[in-house]
């Protein structure tokens, strides 16, 4: 079909390699789409089809987890441009559940879940979301009513993630509150682990420098690279996770990865708790801008070096754009043994062999 043999055109034109996990994923793909595409209604009933719900249960949809970098994203895309005659969705988890919040405020009133999901099963009867990520309180008390509104009306759902079902949310506030929604994933889709060895996007970034310096535009440039290459040139977007009851917004993110500036890391009264939330939500940090530190920036430093030892401590994996090498970035004669042990830690981040850590639970 279709899905295959696109699969099979890019193994052959090299822009994939073999891999016995990702072709295990794809016959599950594969079985869903042709199931699709057979369950169509024909074109007679114009109105009843696609509103109300369907004759016979629609097929199981798919929960696709792995790692960052596995192709989870690469596989769902293929698999969506093959289904035909479905209306469809495409769209990245955070994205989806912003529109959620937006037309919940528009909307209000009794009820807004259903409406909401009336809007949604009018429009598309497959849903694909990537990236099936819960760090917001608001996420997680929404989704479990919205996705059994959506079951009802035959919506039929893929989705991937970094994380199984049992680890969404985590440590999350209220997380009792949440478990019927990871019991309604495992009931209704197939979850599907993609446990390949290799991650693809590292392999674009290993043979390069991960601490540019200085901030020319050279290296700018290079810094925008190493962003698009680790999340397949996606633009990214705001988020917003929850710490201690606060919320802490994250400039840029997309596929594993979040981008901040240095001040926006250690200029304002951020610690330990919010350092340790960023590491357990993203695999990979971006931070530019980070200066030459001044004697008088006595906070700042203390942070940068706070900030340091909880990502080296979480495994987190460090692209840094800053003014001076690592030994340059701290005053003389302030925090001498901590502002060595950062050097140090700083220049190991920069290994290969770094990047291949094994991130932290979550």
């Amino acid at each position: 079909m279709a899905l295959t043999r696109h699969y099979q055109a890019k193994l052959a034109d090299g822009t994939l390699k073999p891999d016995a996990a990702q072709q295990a994923v794809l016959v599950k793909l594969s079985g869903l789409a042709t199931a699709l595409n057979a369950a169509v209604p024909e074109k007679t009933s114009r109105f009843g089809r696609w509103f109300g719900k369907p004759a016979s249960p629609p097929p199981k949809g798919l929960y696709i987890h792995g790692a960052v970098g596995r192709g989870k994203t690469m596989l769902m895309d293929l698999f969506f441009a093959s289904v035909t005659g479905w209306p469809k969705l495409r769209i990245h988890f955070h994205a989806f559940m912003q529109d959620i919040h937006r037309q919940r405020a528009v909307l209000g009133g009794e009820n807004v879940i259903n409406r909401i999901a009336d809007d949604l099963a009018a429009k598309a009867r497959l849903l694909c979301l990537d990236e099936m990520q819960i760090v917001d309180i608001a996420d997680a008390m929404i989704i479990g009513r919205l996705y059994e509104a959506l079951q009802a009306r035959g919506v039929v759902l893929v989705t991937t993630s970094n994380l199984p079902p049992d680890d969404l949310y985590r440590d999350g506030l209220n997380r009792q509150l949440f478990l019927p929604f990871i019991a309604t994933l495992k009931s209704t889709l197939e979850v599907v682990s993609l446990d390949s060895v290799t991650d693809y996007r590292l392999g674009r970034v290993r043979a390069r420098e991960t601490f540019l310096h200085p901030t020319t535009a050279e290296n700018r440039v290079a810094f925008n690279m190493l962003w698009k290459d680790l999340t397949d040139n996606a633009m990214g977007e705001a988020e917003t996770l929850e710490v201690l009851g606060r919320k802490l917004t994250v400039p840029k993110a997309a596929h594993g990865c979040a981008s901040f500036t240095f001040f926006e890391l250690c200029g304002e009264a951020l610690g330990p708790p919010d350092y340790l939330a960023i590491a357990k939500a993203y695999r990979t940090v971006f931070i530019s801008g980070v200066p030459k530190l001044k004697a008088h920036q006595r906070n700042e430093t203390k942070r940068f070096i706070l900030m340091i030892d909880t990502f080296y401590d979480a495994g987190t994996r460090l692209v840094v754009l800053a003014e001076g090498a690592a030994e340059s970035l701290f005053p003389k004669n302030q925090h001498a043994f901590e502002s060595q042990r950062t050097i140090s830690r700083l220049k190991e981040m920069q290994s290969v062999s770094w990047w291949g850590v094994t991130p932290i639970e979550t």
